[in-house]
């Protein structure tokens, strides 16, 4: 049977990325986007998630539920504690935007390295950062770099100048033992910043497609292999 991924967007540019993503390593899978653009623009106003919107978002993803998803998938880094008080509501695998790629990223190393673009995101992504390591038993860090202006570049849309800004704060990062782009968006420099730097470097949405496939293949008793 084939599997309905319900994918919750806050901003319009992460949704080519994650489609694509679903199109290269789940094409079997049904991808459906919901998108509601004001949650990041009132996200944008505070430094912290406040009640009304985590209650705003958690509604979105009971929503979700309700179409009948097999699992939700966030692509905004910035509801962190949103999502994990709608995991504790719905019976189906939740999963944040980065958990995956923050796994593989302490799989590579202890030195990590993330370069950002949308600076309320940040704060909620390391503390998630580093409850992932001390799980894991680590001693892992994590540095950040915001490239300012490449968020409004893309929206704007100028992908070249978005992609551009994000390797040159990734060119000031090549010391660490891996780079994390921190958004879905984020991803569309991953080829650029390969280019200016020779470590591995880690991009959200191949990886989340990835272990969504594993947590939805689990809850359904099938083999879990990719």
């Amino acid at each position: 049977m084939t599997k309905k991924i319900v994918l919750l967007h806050a901003t319009q540019v992460a949704m080519q990325p994650i489609a694509a993503a679903m199109a290269e390593r789940w094409p079997d899978a049904t991808a459906i986007h919901l998108l509601d653009e004001g949650l990041s623009l009132e996200r944008a106003k505070s430094p912290a998630l406040t009640p009304a919107l985590l209650d705003r978002f958690v509604r979105f993803g009971l929503y979700a539920r309700d179409m009948g998803a097999d699992g939700i998938l966030a692509t905004c880094s910035a509801f962190g504690e949103a999502l994990d008080v709608l995991a504790e509501k719905v019976s189906i695998p939740v999963l944040k935007p980065n958990e995956a790629m923050f796994a593989q990223a302490l799989e590579t190393g202890n030195r990590i390295a993330m370069v950002a673009t949308f600076s309320p995101a940040i704060a909620g992504m390391e503390q998630e950062f580093y409850a992932m390591a001390a799980a894991y038993g680590r001693t892992a860090t994590l540095t950040t770099l915001c490239a300012e202006g490449a968020l409004e570049q893309l929206r704007a849309g100028n992908d070249k100048g978005h992609n551009q800004r994000v390797a040159e704060c990734a060119s000031q990062l090549a010391d660490y033992d891996a780079i994390v782009l921190a958004h879905f968006s984020t991803s569309r420099a991953l080829n650029d910043v390969t280019e200016v730097v020779s470590i591995p470097v880690l991009a959200a949405p191949q990886a989340a497609v990835e272990r969504m496939k594993i947590l939805v293949q689990k809850q359904g008793g099938e083999p879990t292999c990719l």
